[in-house]
């Protein structure tokens, strides 16, 4: 790990005022990826912000029919939400499958959402549900900030500030694991709103994305069987020694029909 300068903010005013300072600097959520990559010296960045301190970025509450997240929220405080549990459960049970104790103890949605890992949890629930990405300048819409590998649509100086989640009318998250990371090799979020259904998978290639051809399968019937006999074609897909493109590609099929089910079993 390389030295660097270390700054805890009380407040996102004073965050922003440090990171515009030092434009090289990194904000510090709950550092279970940033932290590895300083130790490997995969990034060395010559200061971190530590966000961990301001309780304006925390909190979840329920409003116009959305669910509300503030982007410092860990992913155990989601899990056991009373709030989150009676308006989308199925966000409330990604949460709980993320990782292990420490990471869900110490992760946070916004750093998730911002590192996005293109095997990670979150990225499917926001795209998986048309969430809104608001951020210190801006609201984002779901769909155009997934830009890449590791890459989003957030700018230099720009700090996730919370998430909004649409209320749907019944949503499932299912994920085929890496046993030892718990990282989805493959993960299918469907999510069925007003007049509108969504399926996002991660784990399948750079980032997280939407299934457009099953969802206009389902939104004719919302059945697993609607998407049976999609046959996703592996090109762009990833492939590595967890399983082949062309595994994935069959997997997404595989797990969207497990989602679709669990959804309409209410699990």
């Amino acid at each position: 790990m390389r030295a660097f300068d270390y700054h805890r903010p009380a407040t996102l005013k004073e965050a922003l005022s440090l990171l515009r300072k030092n434009q090289d600097a990194r904000p510090l959520a709950g550092g279970q990826s940033l932290i590895p990559a300083l130790k490997l010296r995969l990034a060395g960045p010559p200061a971190l912000v530590d966000l961990g301190a301001i309780e304006e970025l925390r909190g979840i509450r329920i409003d116009s029919g959305t669910l509300a997240i503030g982007a410092l929220t860990r992913h155990s405080e989601v899990a056991s939400s009373r709030d989150v549990a009676m308006s989308i459960p199925a966000l409330a049970r990604l949460a709980d499958g993320i990782g292990d104790r420490q990471v869900r103890n110490l992760g946070t949605l916004g750093g998730a959402l911002a590192n996005n890992d293109p095997a990670a949890d979150y990225p499917a629930a926001v795209l998986g549900l048309g969430a809104t990405i608001t951020t210190n300048k801006r609201a984002i819409a779901a769909d155009k900030f997934f830009t890449g590998l590791y890459e989003t649509a957030l700018r230099p100086g720009e700090i996730i500030t919370s998430v909004a989640f649409p209320l749907p009318k019944r949503a499932a998250y299912v994920k085929f694991r890496n046993p030892a990371s718990r990282f989805a090799i493959v993960g299918v979020f469907v999510s069925e709103g007003a007049g509108t259904v969504r399926v996002a998978v991660t784990g399948a290639a750079n980032c997280a994305f939407r299934a457009r051809a099953m969802e206009k399968k389902l939104a004719s019937g919302f059945t697993p069987e609607a998407i049976a006999r999609i046959k996703v074609p592996p090109d762009g897909l990833n492939s590595d020694l967890h399983a082949s493109a062309e595994y994935r590609a069959h997997l997404i099929t595989v797990i969207a029909q497990r989602a679709v089910a669990a959804a309409l079993a209410g699990k």
